[in-house]
C-alpha cells in the first residue's frame, strides 16, 4: 500500500496527514508513503485537477494506491475505519 500526500509544509492539515502516514508506516508492514511538497516541486492545485478529476480548492490532496482519497479529514476517517489507527 502506498500513499501520496500533496501538500505544503506550512499547512496544519498537511502536517496532520503526514503524521498519520508516519504512524501507519511504523505500525503496518506493507505500507509506505511520500509527502510531496507542492511549493518545492512547483506544483499548483490546478496541476492536480486532472488527476483528482475535479476542482482542487484545498490541500492536502491524498492518494492511496493511485486512488484519490480526498483531504486530511477523509484520510483520517478511512484509516480509522480500515485499520483502526488514529492520530
Amino acid at each position: 500500500m502506498f500513499v501520496e500526500i500533496y501538500g505544503r509544509l506550512t499547512c496544519p492539515y498537511c502536517t496532520r496527514a503526514n503524521a498519520l502516514a508516519e504512524k501507519m508506516k511504523a505500525e503496518l508492514v506493507d505500507f509506505d508513503f511520500e509527502f510531496i511538497d507542492m511549493i518545492a516541486k512547483n506544483i499548483s492545485k490546478e496541476d492536480l485537477e486532472p488527476r483528482v478529476g475535479k476542482h482542487v480548492a484545498t490541500v492536502p490532496q491524498i492518494f492511496l494506491d493511485n486512488q484519490h482519497v480526498g483531504g486530511c479529514t477523509d484520510f483520517q476517517a478511512l484509516v480509522k475505519e480500515k485499520f483502526g489507527i488514529e492520530v
